[in-house]
């Protein structure tokens, strides 16, 4: 099969992109308004892009709740999902009013940050504590009234749950991370590889 993306022509019943770049791990964004309201959200388009120093970013199509929090108020969190959370990330997905506290929403406990503003999500087994950086408007399509932002931050600090910690390694097996893949489906880490580097 081949198409164009330009005319997104595949003559299939859902675009295929989302379901070859998988699967994704997902940025659960909390972060605070300018009122102290917290707002939390998971987001596919987001991954690890640098270390030294360590900056992380994440995507929407369009202006959401969590890039205009940040960039008023300088700080976010990138909270781990795993498995056992599928039905809390799930439901922080949900639109809902930029007052509406999604923690309470989902059932999610929050906790304070060490270094930043923004809170945590309590069941969580990691978090990445990140103070922003800056906004990168991505091109758009021209008949498309989406604009794709993509939003930095330096990672600041960074919370473990101890019990994953094996021989002074995370043990990413045992966190059982979720992963976003196409459509509606979700992943999970099936196994894992070593191969020294040459």
């Amino acid at each position: 099969m081949y198409y164009e993306t330009a005319t997104n022509d595949h003559g299939l019943p859902h675009d295929p992109l989302k379901a070859l770049v998988a699967p994704r791990p997902i940025g659960w964004i909390s972060s605070l308004d300018a009122d102290g309201t917290p707002n939390l959200a998971p987001y596919s388009f987001f991954n690890l892009l640098a270390t030294g120093p360590a900056i992380v970013g994440f995507s929407s199509g369009s202006k959401k709740d969590s890039q205009r929090n940040i960039e008023v108020t300088g700080d976010f969190v990138c909270n781990f999902t795993s498995v056992d959370l599928i039905d809390k990330v799930n439901a922080t997905a949900k639109h809902v009013a930029a007052h509406v506290n999604e923690f309470e929403l989902a059932g999610l406990t929050q906790v304070e940050s060490r270094l930043i503003k923004a809170p945590r999500v309590a069941q969580a087994r990691a978090h990445l504590e990140c103070r922003y950086l800056k906004t990168v408007e991505l091109p758009g399509e021209e008949e498309s009234e989406m604009i794709w932002s993509l939003v930095l931050g330096q990672v600041v600090a960074v919370h473990i749950d101890d019990s994953y910690l094996k021989n002074g390694l995370v043990d990413t097996l045992a966190m059982e991370p979720l992963t976003r893949m196409g459509y509606l489906d979700y992943g999970v880490l099936g196994g894992m590889m070593t191969r020294e580097r040459p």
